[in-house]
């Protein structure tokens, strides 16, 4: 296998950001579930938990695209595949 340190290093950042997006969905689910539960004991007729709720998921959305997309402009991923490919061509 051709291990370089910088594949190794891809490879560690790639493993790292999954597991954080892991911790966030495990987060996600735990807190959310509580102010559920807090929301409708306190007060069922006024219900809150839903703006936490959207505004989390939806920057958990965007840290799952960025996660596991292959086309991930946020990570810079897909520019750094894109530059080594136009070298490889113009070598």
């Amino acid at each position: 296998m051709n291990e370089t340190p910088e594949t190794y290093k891809r490879a560690h950042r790639h493993v790292k950001k999954r597991l954080n997006f892991y911790r966030n969905l495990i987060a996600f689910v735990i807190i959310n579930t509580a102010l559920i539960v807090i929301n409708l004991l306190t007060s069922p007729d006024h219900l809150w938990f839903y703006w936490p709720l959207l505004g989390w998921g939806i920057g958990l959305a965007f840290q799952a695209f960025s996660t596991f997309s292959s086309f991930s402009p946020i990570a810079g991923e897909w520019e750094e595949r894109k530059i080594k490919e136009y070298m490889e061509k113009n070598q």
